[in-house]
């Protein structure tokens, strides 16, 4: 197959924790053709949906991980699958790939995560459609609401709606320090909408990332442990990586979720759990392949390409 990747530049992936990476490392193993292109570079003439594209050899070292084949801009439609892995902000560009790929998959492109799902899919607002597994939630622009849902449940989280990797998110205490201040700097004075959530004080026991492929969970979840005097477990943020058997609770949420967002096209999806409560529904570039896999006995990219095979086969 002809497995086109639309990822962030090669330069700045982490060779030895990218899970986008670990995907093309399984793929090329396997024998297939690996292709890559950034988000900047779609564009559309004469209906047909382009990019510019290199055709990729990967190597087993962390360093100089690849070599470009070639380099050109190709249509969509030579592709077997295209992998929709460019990361947030989402943003007007980030939207209008997602308009230009539902050009392509309207000429036969298959694209995965669809399109559709993509735009349809807030990853903080989606979880609201699960309100039985949902702490309490509020999204407004409000200082004013906002204070009044502290006031109700003295701890809160208060996040932006386009974040990722823990960016910007902020606790509050009993004590309502800073409130006021967080607000307004990260809602722009009222022009941006903010999540207000309940703190969840199991936030020290990890950030669970359950990995759902093609509607199904893996035996395993990464649970992401903020560090000291931190609330963010994101990797990203400096949180550690601890995989462990996915609970009873945790697989309730994935077996009830899985069907419902695979049947919308959504092949890749990362559940995010603090507790018993689903905190995220991430769609855009899910990860952590590369933790479970060093950390347990399953090899996540491997399974999410004997799914993709699968997926691709049954069209």
């Amino acid at each position: 197959m002809k497995l086109l990747f639309i990822a962030d530049p090669l330069e700045g992936f982490k060779p030895t924790k990218d899970s986008t990476l670990a995907m093309m490392k399984a793929s090329w193993q396997a024998g297939h053709q690996v292709f890559h292109a950034q988000g900047n570079t779609l564009g559309l003439k004469e209906n047909l949906v382009s990019a510019v594209v290199c055709q990729l050899e990967i190597y087993p070292t962390a360093q100089n991980w690849y070599g470009i084949v070639q380099q050109k801009v190709t249509n969509l439609c030579e592709f077997d699958v295209v992998l929709m892995r460019q990361d947030p902000p989402f943003d007007i560009e980030y939207l209008t790939n997602t308009w230009l790929l539902s050009r392509a998959e309207s000429t036969g492109v298959r694209v995965v995560n669809s399109s559709v799902a993509l735009r349809e899919h807030s990853e903080k607002i989606a979880i609201l459609e699960f309100p039985e597994f949902t702490a309490p939630t509020l999204v407004t622009r409000s200082l004013e609401e906002i204070r009044q849902f502290h006031i109700q449940y003295k701890d809160v989280v208060i996040k932006p709606l386009d974040g990722m990797g823990g960016m910007g998110i902020f606790r509050v205490g009993v004590d309502g320090l800073n409130l006021a201040s967080i607000v307004e700097t990260l809602g722009q004075n009222g022009i941006r909408s903010l999540m207000a959530q309940q703190y969840i004080p199991e936030i020290t026991q990890g950030d669970k990332r359950i990995l759902l492929i093609n509607g199904k969970p893996l035996p395993y979840v990464l649970a992401r442990i903020p560090q000291e005097g931190d609330i963010r477990g994101n990797l990203a943020a400096g949180g550690k990586g601890v995989a462990q058997a996915i609970s009873k609770n945790d697989l309730k949420i994935a077996e009830k979720l899985g069907p419902i967002l695979q049947k919308r096209g959504l092949f890749l999806v990362g559940l995010d759990v603090i507790g018993n409560y689903l905190t995220e529904i991430n769609v855009t570039s899910p990860t952590c392949f590369v933790e479970i896999s060093e950390q347990t006995d399953f090899d996540v990219a491997k399974h999410w390409l004997v799914e993709l095979e699968l997926l691709l086969a049954s069209k």
